[in-house]
């Protein structure tokens, strides 16, 4: 009888609690899709559901994005230096060049700036060799933010070339994400700290003090500033898996930005209120934002930061706004392609507007479940007319949109509802027509390594629908 009761009351904890959770996630006003998914988990799943929450649920997220907030206000504040702006004259007029760049300054992203000097780079090998001559030529400051960096050849010989600079008076900060990097050990960073260098975790994960929000609000973002005047930005993490050199053929293919002048100072920015966020320290001198050019020619930047500590999805509504206004073509590459309803609206839209569009993903990328979630919405995309690509056998890690060879996105955000709202990400948005053109001619190139997606004659085995299917309903918790 005991049993039974306890039983009971157990049951009717479990239902208030289930209630309360419920009226919370309704309350939140996310997407009807994600809540029911939520929803769903907890209900039918209910004690994995119940982990599932504690670790990746939305509800403890307000008090990270408080502090957050309060980082960008004291940084603000401290430097006097505010990003938004108005884009100077000479930026072009005609086709949707001016929208979107207008969408984003009101999305808080300041205006786009000429930059004196822009190379993209293709191969990881490319990358890092114009990081290292670009740490070696620093002076005053190397200020670098990093999802990913492991302890492999690549990252141990970067890592000593900043301990050789911080040994020679550069001030060196060096910011890690403690997920993505969490191969490295004190150990590894001890000779960068004793050499003068200082060094930081994002939202740190403890096992002893284990905070669920902390699994969330992950800083994806890959920036490096030398002097205030060189910055780098792209998709390229500090791993031999990018290195072709060390991988050869099976090397991850990906694009990053080398960057000078201006938009420089946004990336700045970015990574300074990311140190906050990380130390409560507030490092300011002059040379942090160096002047340029009185008149700088160069192609147009504009760089894009996001993340859960505010609720205006900007990568979401900048992808959202450059597929919608193409009228002749649209590329897209990317790792992890689980787009929400209204980006794969605007997607099939323009295809049967009789816009050309080609989405390129891995054939297999580093997940098998976002693999099978993305396969789940490649056949109504098809009947829309969209060509689907997918890349192999080698990783397909590069992100990026080019619209009517007129305007690139480049950067670290994925296609997905992780990098849209839960991680904090950074792309530079090119308002160039040659720089578009180079970007273009390298995705065909792409294309002869990849096999095109044809819609099965007859449906599938079960076990496979059934296995995309369950993917795509987890796709808004990926």
């Amino acid at each position: 009888m005991l049993a039974d009761h306890l039983t009971a009351l157990l049951s009717l904890a479990w239902l208030l609690w289930i209630a309360l959770v419920g009226i919370g996630l309704i309350l939140e006003r996310r997407s009807p899709a994600a809540t029911l998914a939520w929803l769903l988990a907890l209900l039918f799943m209910p004690y994995f559901g119940f982990l599932v929450y504690l670790l990746f649920g939305p509800q403890r997220l307000r008090r990270r994005r408080r502090r957050y907030s309060r980082a960008r206000a004291r940084l603000i504040q401290s430097t006097h230096h505010l990003p938004p702006g108005q884009a100077p004259p000479g930026f072009p007029d005609a086709g949707l060049e001016r929208p979107l760049a207008r969408l984003l300054e009101r999305l808080g992203q300041g205006a786009p700036v000429p930059a004196t000097g822009l190379t993209l780079l293709e191969t990881g090998d490319d990358c890092f060799q114009a990081l290292e001559t670009a740490i070696a030529a620093a002076t005053h400051h190397l200020h670098l933010e990093y999802y990913m960096w492991q302890p492999d050849r690549v990252g141990t010989r970067l890592r000593d070339l900043l301990v050789e600079k911080a040994r020679a008076g550069v001030h060196v900060r060096l910011l890690l994400d403690s997920i993505g990097s969490d191969r490295i050990s004190r150990r590894f960073l001890q000779p960068l700290r004793e050499a003068g260098g200082m060094t930081a975790w994002f939202n740190p994960l403890h096992l002893r003090r284990l905070r669920p929000s902390r699994v969330n609000f992950r800083t994806h973002r890959k920036i490096v500033v030398c002097d205030g005047q060189v910055g780098f930005t792209g998709g390229i993490n500090i791993s031999e898996e990018h290195s072709v050199a060390c991988n050869g053929r099976s090397a991850w293919r990906d694009t990053h930005l080398r960057i000078e002048g201006e938009p420089v100072h946004r990336l700045q920015f970015i990574f300074l209120e990311d140190w906050y966020f990380a130390t409560d320290q507030t490092p300011f001198a002059p040379e942090f934002f160096p002047p340029g050019p009185a008149h700088p020619v160069g192609p147009w930047v504009q760089v894009v930061e996001s993340g859960p500590d505010n609720d205006r999805q900007t990568l979401a509504h900048c992808f959202f706004t450059a597929i919608a206004s193409a009228r002749r073509e649209v590329l897209l590459a990317t790792p992890y392609f689980v787009p929400n309803e209204a980006l794969n609206t605007a997607l099939m839209n323009a295809a049967l507007r009789g816009v050309e569009v080609t989405i390129l993903a891995p054939r297999r990328s580093d997940s098998w479940l976002v693999t099978a979630a993305a396969r789940s919405y490649y056949d109504e995309l098809v009947r829309a007319g969209v060509a689907i690509y997918e890349y192999g056998p080698a990783m397909l890690h590069a992100k990026l949109l080019m619209v009517d060879e007129r305007v690139a996105v480049v950067g670290s955000a994925n296609f997905d509802n992780r990098s849209l709202t839960l991680n904090f990400e950074a792309m530079a948005v090119l308002y160039d027509a040659c720089l578009t053109a180079q970007l273009t001619e390298s995705f065909t190139a792409d294309l002869r390594q990849a096999r095109r997606y044809v819609k099965p004659g007859r449906r599938a085995p079960l076990g496979r629908r059934l296995g995309q299917a369950a993917a795509r309903l987890l796709s808004p918790l990926l």
